[in-house]
């Protein structure tokens, strides 16, 4: 169970620590509007990561008996895919950093942010081949009860959800430190490290 839980908070963290564009948007609304707003688009990033974070776990149990007699190849290259993912992320960071662009703010009510951030983060087909490929890779050939897939989904979307609360909160402030060239760079490039560490974990695991 604290497998479960610590993996789903990595992987929560993982995926939405990298400040790019939805996070620099969701600092500068909560900036331009009001906190409330800025939670409430917070948690529509958060939800999004959910959600792809369930589908990958009920789809790794579905073809976990079929994936089995490979389970090893599949976990190899799952941890390819990861690093792949987190080479990706330093590179568009520090291409970003060089020539770094701002994303115009339009002020929301809270409703309206919680959906048009829902929508933006789920058109991102990072986010669920992240999931997608550490939860396969991670659980491949092994069984896993459902209330450990629970405790996975509900811990990657509390990790999300704090982020990006994190981010809201802090407003104005924050956005100035964290959504700067320096500050999109560091998150970007701890993203990757903490996703490299996850594939390097599904292969000595």
């Amino acid at each position: 169970m604290t497998g479960a839980l610590l993996a789903g908070l990595l992987a929560g963290y993982g995926i939405a620590i990298p400040v790019g564009a939805v996070a620099t948007y969701l600092v500068a609304l909560t900036a331009r509007t009001s906190l409330r707003t800025g939670l409430a688009a917070a948690l529509g990033v958060a939800t999004a990561d959910g959600v792809y974070a369930l589908v990958a776990v009920l789809g790794g149990a579905a073809i976990a008996g079929v994936i089995a007699p490979i389970a090893e190849p599949l976990r190899l290259v799952s941890a390819a895919i990861l690093v792949v993912l987190a080479v990706r992320g330093a590179v568009s960071a520090l291409r970003s950093h060089r020539a770094p662009t701002t994303r115009p703010v339009t002020p929301l009510a809270p409703g309206r942010a919680y959906v048009s951030l829902l929508g933006i983060t789920l058109v991102n087909p990072t986010t669920v081949v992240y999931f997608a490929a550490l939860v396969v890779g991670d659980r491949a050939g092994d069984a896993v009860s459902v209330l450990e897939q629970v405790v996975f989904v509900l811990a990657a979307f509390a990790a999300s959800a704090s982020w990006q609360a994190l981010l809201a909160g802090g407003g104005a402030l924050l956005g100035r430190v964290l959504t700067g060239p320096r500050g999109r760079l560091v998150t970007a490039l701890a993203s990757s490290a903490v996703i490299t560490a996850l594939a390097v974990r599904l292969v000595l695991s």
